[in-house]
């Protein structure tokens, strides 16, 4: 997707929101389209894809059809959005995203698996204690793992 894409999909939930169509908390991208776009160059479809609250683009990104994606956003769901057919598991509690992330990459890691799971955070998880713990396991035991980290 475009930055233009992205930043259209975005004013669309922002429009549906603010006409009282969404009914559940949403947390909007902004402002960080063109660096999402050069670190998704990076990612591939059977990598694993872990976000918190916030990631629509990422979503979009990863190649979740926009239909679906705001489907599941208007179905109040915004903030913990979950497509295990596409590889992506969300959390909206802070830090709750890590553990589950660094458990797949063990998973991926203990059946010689080739994937990778990128673990995107915001500035609350990161200074979370789970967080500092998980980033050391995983570094000791090097797991397929990459934390991405303030969200951009």
């Amino acid at each position: 997707m475009t930055k233009e894409e992205l930043i259209a999909f975005e004013t669309d939930i922002a429009n549906e929101f603010n006409a009282g169509m969404i009914r559940a908390p949403v947390h909007l991208d902004d402002g960080n389209e063109e660096q999402l776009i050069e670190i998704f160059k990076g990612v591939k479809p059977e990598d694993w894809l872990c976000c918190g609250w916030r990631s629509h683009y990422r979503c979009l990104l990863k190649g979740v059809p926009p239909s679906l994606l705001k489907a599941e956003i208007m179905a109040g769901r915004s903030i913990s959005l979950c497509f295990p057919q596409y590889r992506i598991v969300s959390s909206a509690i802070v830090g709750g995203i890590v553990p589950i992330a660094l458990g797949i990459a063990m998973g991926i890691k203990r059946r010689g698996g080739a994937e990778r799971v990128h673990c995107f955070m915001g500035d609350m998880t990161v200074r979370a204690g789970v967080t500092r713990e998980c980033m050391d396991y995983a570094g000791s035991h090097e797991l397929p793992i990459r934390f991405m980290y303030p969200v951009p």
